[in-house]
């Protein structure tokens, strides 16, 4: 079916910001198409939290997300909040529950969060285009958007494409292009959320312990968590690592404490008073995983009866441990990133609106703008939140 038409507002991207922001446009009585070059809207949602959506977080706030800007994020949190996005999910009875930290998960399917959305779309008269590639984007009086359907004009243009992350699901970098061409500025993209990886000698210690699981307390500068880490084939992922990973140098190390709530040495000492006679690695797998256990055991060159091994030797044993120091040399990127790190410099973007401080009508939502969440639903809370305030305004 071939575009032919103008349009109060023309937005691209039909994920979580994209939807959002044609839902409240349409409510406002404005004309508006939304567009996407992929065959099924939100797939992003669609696959997030195991298909059940993580669709935000309880304890959402400002504090939560990474910027050049650290308050730009405050107006639109303020004007949509988690609470009201909950609102929506109780009044159309979808079932949810909240897992760990405050993270908010349907019961059955993301897909519960897909139709009420375009429910949502449908109820405000939104026309949606799936299968429509943009091929230019030019303003004059107004926006003219040519896509492989044809060409539309609008008087409001909102940028919803998202950032690079998770290329298979058809990101690309579309919205920074876009920026540019209006000369707006763009703060460095890179993935983020995203598990670390190592090369040899140092890799063949985490693949051999692949799929070992643990609590940890991960910091970097001043900046911690404390979730699970998971060891790969690669290195180390787990909510944990993929939270520190937005905040890593890419150079310096990284402090992990893998038994945070003992304090290994004493527990080692104490064993070796109680218990002479027993192996290390056997009274090691006590506190932490045994595959670990036995894995630091060899690394270390420790066997027999903890009662032949120095205090030395535990301490250096127990600081492996609970006060270990890691660099990676690298993140798996944008193949397996969960969201993108940096963006359209908010510098550029009005906070109470989203609108472009250069370009009147032309607005930039969601994930392509420099505000990157935690893990745990704080990403699809700022799509909410970003996509109403610029439904609002359009």
């Amino acid at each position: 079916m071939p575009l032919h038409d103008n349009y109060d507002v023309v937005i691209l991207g039909a994920g979580a910001a994209g939807l959002m922001c044609a839902i409240e446009s349409g409510k406002h009585g404005r004309k508006t198409l939304l567009l996407d070059h992929a065959k099924k809207p939100a797939e992003k949602i669609r696959i997030s939290g195991g298909g059940r959506c993580n669709f935000t977080n309880l304890n959402a706030r400002p504090e939560c997300f990474l910027s050049q800007n650290p308050h730009f994020c405050k107006s639109a949190l303020k004007q949509y909040t988690q609470h009201d996005f909950i609102k929506l999910v109780e009044q159309y009875n979808i079932p949810y529950h909240e897992k760990t930290l405050g993270q908010l998960f349907c019961d059955t399917s993301a897909k519960d969060i897909i139709n009420m959305l375009l429910d949502e779309c449908k109820k405000a008269s939104v026309d949606l285009f799936l299968e429509t590639k943009i091929l230019n984007v030019s303003k004059d009086n107004s926006y003219t958007v040519e896509t492989t359907r044809g060409t539309v004009q609008c008087d409001a243009l909102v940028v919803a494409t998202g950032g690079p992350s998770i290329p298979k699901m058809g990101a690309t970098s579309f919205a920074y292009d876009l920026a540019r061409q209006f000369d707006l500025k763009i703060i460095e993209p890179r993935a983020a959320l995203v598990p670390l990886t190592f090369e040899m000698p140092q890799l063949e210690f985490y693949k051999s312990l692949a799929g070992v699981a643990l609590d940890a307390h991960i910091k970097f500068d001043k900046t911690a968590f404390d979730e699970a880490i998971l060891f790969t084939h690669r290195g180390l992922s787990g909510p944990a690592v993929l939270q520190i990973s937005s905040y890593w140098d890419h150079q310096s190390a990284i402090h992990f404490d893998m038994s945070p709530d003992r304090n290994i040495y004493e527990f080692l000492t104490l064993q070796k008073d109680k218990n002479p006679k027993k192996n290390i690695d056997n009274i090691l797998s006590l506190a932490i995983p045994s595959r670990l256990a036995d894995k630091l055991c060899e690394t270390h060159k420790l066997s027999g009866n903890i009662a032949e091994i120095p205090n030395s030797s535990l301490k250096e044993l127990a600081d492996a441990i609970n006060n270990c120091l890691i660099t990676p040399d690298g993140t798996e990127g944008y193949r397996t990133a969960e969201v993108t790190l940096g963006g359209i410099d908010t510098n550029e973007i009005s906070s109470k609106t989203m609108e472009s401080k250069k370009h009147h009508g032309l607005y930039f939502i969601g994930e392509c703008v420099d505000v990157t969440g935690w893990l745990g639903g704080y990403n699809f809370q700022w799509a909410w939140s970003s996509g109403f305030v610029a439904g609002q305004n359009v």
